[in-house]
């Protein structure tokens, strides 16, 4: 079978079982069982040997059946650079981006920046920022088993300086001084307990410690800010992804525990994907 045939049949398999983007997932699906870029598979005129073929046919059904694409290519990139994903981490989205990027401004004017990642999951926060800040101590704590595998191999695959802590964010949180951290940033569970089981069918293969925020999705917004706000400097930073519609409630949080120059930064989507805040003000 030739490209263009083994294309048809992976897009045709993918577009009856009604996936949300068949021509791009065939793509992605035809570089990684061909070892080549977009560009390179436009180029291939040569018959496809069965087996690849048939390894294609099989990472269609798979993502026929619902399951991430991500997760049926075990890897996938995040502002430049590739991470491991698989079952048991959460995916990598670019809505994750406005975090980063936030966090990158804030930490401009602080030359040797002390960072945590809270549920830092795949790793892809704390491994940019450690890319992006060479002079940044950068800790990723992870919970999960699972996820705390694929944390340690991004940080050796993408060579960064990550001290990676495989524990639950309420039991170390000793092991930080009050006033050694100056940025405390996290992508955590947001999502309401009883909205898991309506999520779109690729989310919920994703581990449901990556997603569960409790009953208001507001458990680990608090248990952060309870917990790891007398590590942070005072005018130190803290950025959090939300979920939509949560900005004013957490807002409200950062207020009562002493927290000033509260913003939030929309995705493309023009949803509030971040807050970001001070402790304080600087002395």
């Amino acid at each position: 079978m030739i490209v263009p045939a083994l294309d048809n049949a992976v897009k045709s398999l993918l577009m009856r079982a009604g996936v949300e983007n068949p021509a791009g997932d065939t793509k992605e699906i035809l570089c990684a069982v061909l070892e080549c870029d977009r560009a390179q598979l436009l180029l291939r005129e040569e018959e496809i040997p069965d087996p690849l073929c048939e390894k294609a046919i099989a990472m269609a059904h798979r993502r026929a059946g619902g399951e991430p694409i991500q997760y049926i290519l075990g890897s996938w990139s995040f502002m430049g650079r590739d991470y491991k994903v698989g079952e048991g981490v959460l995916i990598p989205r670019d809505d994750t981006e406005v975090v980063v990027t936030q966090a990158l401004k804030l930490c401009e004017r602080t030359p040797d920046p002390v960072i945590v990642d809270l549920c830092a999951g795949s790793g892809i926060i704390a491994v940019t920022l450690a890319k992006e800040l060479p002079n940044a101590t950068v800790y990723a704590v992870e919970k999960s088993d699972s996820a705390f595998s694929y944390l340690t191999e991004n940080i050796a695959l993408n060579h960064a300086k990550v001290n990676a802590i495989h524990a639950d964010l309420q039991d170390c949180v000793s092991e930080f001084s009050d006033g050694s951290l100056d940025m405390i940033v996290s992508n955590p569970p947001y999502i309401r307990s009883a909205e898991i089981a309506d999520l779109q069918q690729e989310v919920q293969y994703e581990p449901r410690l990556a997603l569960d925020g409790g009953k208001d999705g507001y458990d680990f917004y608090k248990m952060i800010l309870t917990l790891w706000t007398p590590k942070l400097k005072n005018g130190g930073s803290i950025a959090f992804e939300i979920g939509e519609g949560q900005f004013d409630a957490i807002a409200e949080m950062l207020k009562n525990v002493g927290y000033t120059d509260i913003s939030g930064t929309p995705d493309i989507q023009n949803i509030t994907r971040t807050i970001t805040a001070k402790k304080g003000s600087l002395s």
